[in-house]
């Protein structure tokens, strides 16, 4: 049973891979938008688009030949070192392509220093609380707020904030340190506040671990019990920080962009834009290698800081439970609040006509300014509330639906999940756009392509808790067949949790689809959704600040609003003395017998929600 499950397990993650291959080698074949027309563009703007000369380009492409003999030829050429030619410039892509991932690899790693420092000292109260054994909060508002801003909005601020009111450091390029450190914090302050949050609350449940007495009272130095909390508590934190170094992948796009640095992430996007499809295909491969290599690399580092552990099946499982007052929903709430009125005003004010100054600074008329066109921004802000939570939510139930699908097969989804994680939402965005062109429709497709997967392993787990139940195993010996067994008993009672987790990554959907209009791969002008505003006010924000600081104020409410909720989730609310779980999944409470050493012991992952906030 167990050498079958391995082979069906193996098996999905080959066929997933190698459909993902397939699917990059023949994008020429998918394009929907004509990429004979760019390249005839590309090699004469003056010759006149024929159908004879577009004929003639398809038949020098083999676009015309199929599918498989189109994946032939590029997988071929892959092998061989030869990825192609690029439609745009006529030169190999590899060279520029390699250029470009080396300036992106450098770029990420100064972003993971970063992190690593936010990270250390936001756990740092927790470590010193436990040495001194005493307990409190395991974060607070400092890690809440590195976590608030994604990346393209924090890209923005640190933009408007370090280059152009203070003047500290260059604005754009690529010349050497110094230009680094505005897209590092950008990229490496939302992974560190994100790990250090998690990292926070696993040093507090380590050192209320029993062992920690024995050692204490063993006489142990406190360098040397710091060392074994952090062992014992890394190994679980370590898938997270794979899913943090994924979203680095994503992320080093919008910083790309936004500092105009020539990396791999800029270069693809523009491969995108420009339907150069041979410079797209291998940009866009190499961006999953980067985020496969690094979701992998922590993955093993978990198993090696484990050892013999895993083998002896000695690794415990303790649960903190954190009581959640009602001032813990102040947050969530005030944020709501606020958006709700900013859209509840701006729902009655004209998003499109031009009737103002163009660039007009804020005033009582104004509250958030005029654009470049002289629109109202706090129209334009509040009508794209509905366009982008619109667009949320309908993804978020399609996300769900597809979830609770693939999910009651863990094993076949095994592959597809794996492959969806080391995805982020801006590289499926490029393939979208490069197939359908940038529009609405089309981010939400790419948001809900890599949104599902966590719904699936959260349904994959509750399935299986419902299913061991003593009165749902016992039923098929009472004569219930597995169809009316699912229908009727499993799925019910694993809907509730699982549509609470659906909602609570609604935030966390809008700031993706708001990262992709702010690429240029969602709605375009002069749609006012959220990440369109915020670009489109970038290229005055030396003359007009305001036209970035209007759309980033929405833009952090809902990043509040996303980093609140996912702090809820797993918690346990408080209401009239007694304590109620808000669990979003299977938990155990287990805990480890006295002077267990932390190398033969682990702790799960956080929540779901947890889990998943930074690689959207």
């Amino acid at each position: 049973m167990i050498r079958r499950d391995a082979v069906v397990v193996g098996t999905s993650r080959v066929l997933a891979a190698g459909a993902v291959v397939f699917l990059i080698g023949i994008l020429p074949w998918l394009s929907l938008r004509s990429p004979e027309l760019a390249i005839l563009r590309a090699r004469s703007a003056e010759q006149e688009a024929t159908p004879e000369a577009l004929a003639s380009i398809r038949e020098q492409l083999g676009l015309d030949a199929g599918p498989l003999v189109l994946f032939g030829r590029w997988i071929g050429g892959l092998l061989s070192g030869d990825p192609g030619t690029s439609w745009v410039s006529g030169r190999p892509v590899l060279p520029g392509m390699l250029a470009a991932l080396g300036v992106s690899l450098t770029l990420m790693a100064f972003a993971l220093v970063v992190a690593v420092v936010v990270a250390a000292l936001l756990a740092l109260p927790s470590v010193l609380r436990g040495l001194s054994g005493t307990a409190g909060r395991t974060s607070g508002w400092a890690a809440a707020a590195c976590t608030a801003l994604p990346e393209f909005l924090l890209a923005a601020v640190l933009l408007v904030v370090g280059a152009v009111w203070l003047g500290w450091f260059p604005p754009y390029g690529w010349e050497g340190v110094h230009y680094a450190v505005l897209p590092a914090l950008a990229l490496g302050m939302p992974a560190g506040g994100l790990v250090g949050r998690l990292l926070a609350d696993g040093v507090a449940a380590t050192f209320s671990e029993p062992w920690l007495g024995t050692w204490q009272v063993a006489g142990f130095s406190r360098a040397r019990i710091v060392a074994a909390v952090a062992r014992r508590t890394l190994p679980a934190l370590l898938p997270q920080v794979g899913l943090v170094l994924v979203g680095l992948t994503g992320g080093a796009v919008a910083a790309e962009q936004v500092f105009a640095i020539p990396g791999l992430g800029r270069a693809t996007l523009g491969a995108a834009a420009a339907l150069d499809l041979p410079a797209l295909q291998l940009g866009v491969l190499m961006l999953l290698a980067v985020a496969a290599v690094a979701g992998t690399a922590a993955a093993l580092v978990g198993r090696a800081l484990l050892g013999g552990a895993l083998r002896t099946g000695d690794v415990p499982v303790p649960v903190p439970v954190t009581a959640l007052g009602r001032r813990w929903w102040v947050v969530p709430v005030g944020a709501a609040a606020l958006l709700a009125g900013v859209v509840g005003v701006g729902l009655l004010r004209d998003p499109y006509t031009s009737a103002h100054a163009r660039l007009a600074p804020p005033s009582w008329a104004l509250p958030f300014g005029a654009d470049a066109s002289g629109r109202d921004l706090f129209a334009r802000a509040a009508h794209g509330a509905l366009l982008t939570v619109g667009t949320a939510l309908a993804v978020v139930l399609l996300s769900l639906a597809i979830g609770v699908l693939i999910g009651l097969f863990p094993r076949l989804s095994t592959g597809p999940v794996e492959v969806t994680n080391a995805a982020p939402p801006v590289i499926a965005g490029i393939v979208v756009a490069a197939v359908i062109g940038p529009s609405a429709v089309g981010a939400a497709i790419a948001v809900a392509i890599v949104s599902w997967a966590p719904l699936a392993a959260h349904t994959a787990a509750l399935v299986a808790e419902a299913r061991a139940q003593p009165h749902v195993r016992i039923l098929p010996v009472l004569g219930v067949g597995p169809v009316r067994l699912l229908t009727r008993h499993v799925l019910p009672a694993v809907a509730g949790p699982l549509v609470r987790h659906a909602m609570l990554r609604l935030p966390g959907v809008v700031l993706a689809l708001a990262a992709l209009g702010f690429l240029g791969l969602g709605p375009q002008p002069p749609s006012p959704e959220w990440g369109q505003l915020l670009a489109d006010g970038l290229p005055y924000v030396e003359r007009a600040p305001w036209a970035v600081l209007a759309p980033t104020a929405v833009l952090v409410l809902a990043s509040v609003l996303a980093v609140a909720l996912s702090g809820l989730a797993g918690r346990t609310v408080r209401v009239g003395g007694s304590a109620r779980p808000t669990r979003l999944g299977p938990l155990c409470d287990r805990t480890a017998p006295v002077g267990t050493p932390p190398s033969l012991s682990a702790r799960s992952g956080a929540g779901p929600s947890d889990a998943t906030a930074r690689s959207e």
